[in-house]
């Protein structure tokens, strides 16, 4: 399916978008005797830095586009002793309501979490509390994306909810994880009522919010607005998918006939770079990755078990053009993406390597009351399934996490006797290394169950398995203790 350009504003330059083939194939056959040399910096041909929080590089969950490289070049090594410990955590902070909590953020010098209108930013090994940056309201959304100088973006509520309302997510603010502050906030309006932003996230040096009103950017060092929407658009932007790319999901028309562009666009200023037309009947998507760049999309309401997703889309970033649609049918992989509300808000999927990776459903193991699954994937040139499969074995079920230059990290949520598991999978063979392993007693193991990546933020880097809750409740003794994070780590 060929681009096709969209209508309206967003706010956004809309200029119809020209693809001239001849002349790309022109081009294509002077430069490098015929091969076109696809660069993974941006699409302006320069070098970015935006990361994902868990220290990948790239898109969304680190994915990264050395499509041609075999396996391995990761940062995660073994450790000669993989048992870990429990370096650090932090009870669930008393309420008696449910709030937001959402935002974890991985550096080099810090380890930063949300809390009740707070992120609190701590000793990546230690634990200790380096900075506290109180808010006037609950965190909303967070972006997983951080600049190489540590700036990342969030939502957040002006001021705390009363009982069954909230304050409306309406602020967007740039936040510095090295210095614990943020750098400014803002606010769009449409008339004289605030928009409520459902997503953020960061590309290269802009924060992207969106929304049904539709989409706004800014600069992230200063503030400045690069765009937001106008009051005659007849199509807006309902989110972004960052990190080395920023891509838009925008809508057009009616609820009921609805029309999804996919679009890669200037950061600096939502110029329309490439776009895709999804196919009718996708009222949602989600994008898991920008780089390479892959939607995610339940058509035509088809996925049936609440996962959001169907079918996935590998789009060429620089064209629009469909590379491949790899059916997911809902029975056999598992999974989850929140089109509705949280583009990027896809868990369980990675993007990287030039594959898809997806863990299968849940099935019973060879041992009696067994539950167990594998990592399987896709190439994202032709769709086609690729040879092997990891195993988590009886007990354990794999999550796929974030690329490590061409391996895989996964979590394995352990059977009731065992703690958690990381490890690392080769993007090639799926041959699977173990990286951690969690102490199996009950009250760590207890913790860790409450904080399972279905539901639960996890950020692995340097040794180290973080486990953040991105919701803040009334806790039940009954139950056990639970924690907004636990962090574990090895001693090698």
């Amino acid at each position: 399916m060929q681009p096709q350009p969209g209508k309206g504003g967003g706010g956004r330059n809309n200029t119809a978008l020209l693809i001239v083939v001849a002349a790309v194939v022109a081009i294509a056959l002077i430069i490098g005797g015929g091969v076109w040399y696809a660069r993974s910096s941006g699409d302006d041909g320069k070098k970015h830095d935006t990361a994902s929080s868990s220290g990948g590089t790239g898109g969304k969950n680190g994915a990264d586009t050395s499509a041609g490289t075999s396996g391995g070049g990761g940062k995660e090594k073994a450790p000669a002793d993989t048992a870990s410990k429990v370096l650090f955590q932090v009870p669930m902070p008393r309420t008696d309501d449910t709030i937001g909590t959402s935002g974890s953020w991985l550096t080099d010098t810090v380890y930063a979490k949300s809390g009740i209108a707070e992120i609190v930013g701590h000793d990546p090994a230690k634990g200790t509390e380096l900075w506290t940056l109180k808010l006037p309201g609950p965190v909303c959304a967070a972006s997983s994306h951080v600049t190489s100088a540590g700036l990342t973006a969030i939502t957040f509520q002006p001021k705390m909810p009363t009982k069954n309302k909230t304050a409306g997510c309406s602020k967007v603010a740039a936040i510095d994880l090295s210095a614990g502050k943020k750098l400014w906030t803002k606010s769009i309006k449409t008339g004289d009522v605030p928009i409520t932003f459902q997503n953020v996230t960061v590309a290269q040096q802009t924060v992207a919010v969106g929304s049904s009103d539709g989409g706004a950017a800014f600069d992230i060092g200063s503030g400045k607005v690069l765009w937001q929407p106008k009051p005659d658009d007849t199509c807006y932007d309902a989110g972004y998918g960052g990190g080395t790319r920023l891509v838009a999901v925008r809508k057009c028309g009616s609820y009921d006939n609805r029309q999804l562009h996919i679009q890669t666009i200037d950061p600096k200023t939502g110029k329309v770079i490439s776009e895709y037309k999804m196919p009718d009947g996708v009222e949602y998507a989600s994008v898991v990755s920008t780089d390479p760049l892959v939607i995610a999309a339940d058509v035509g309401d088809s996925a049936g078990d609440g996962s959001g997703v169907s079918d996935y889309f590998s789009l060429d970033g620089r064209t629009g053009r469909l590379l491949a649609r790899i059916p997911a049918p809902g029975d056999t992989y598992g999974g989850h993406c929140d089109g509705i509300t949280r583009i990027e808000g896809c868990r369980q999927i990675v993007a990287g390597h030039g594959r898809l990776y997806l863990a299968t459903e849940v099935h019973d193991g060879s041992g009696q009351y067994n539950k167990t699954n594998e990592v399987v994937s896709f190439d994202l040139n032709t769709g086609k399934p690729a040879r092997g499969r990891a195993e988590a074995g009886d007990g354990y079920t794999l999550s796929p996490l974030r690329m490590d230059g061409g391996n895989l990290l996964a979590y394995m949520a352990p059977p009731w006797n065992k703690g958690g598991q990381v490890v690392s999978i080769d993007g090639d063979s799926l041959r699977t290394t173990k990286l951690l392993e969690n102490p199996g007693t009950r009250s760590v193991h207890q913790g860790e169950s409450g904080l399972l990546p279905e539901y639960a933020e996890i950020l692995f880097g340097k040794g180290r398995l973080y486990m953040s809750a991105v919701f803040a409740h009334k806790t039940n003794p009954a139950y056990g203790k639970e924690y907004l994070l636990m962090a574990f780590g090895t001693d090698g």
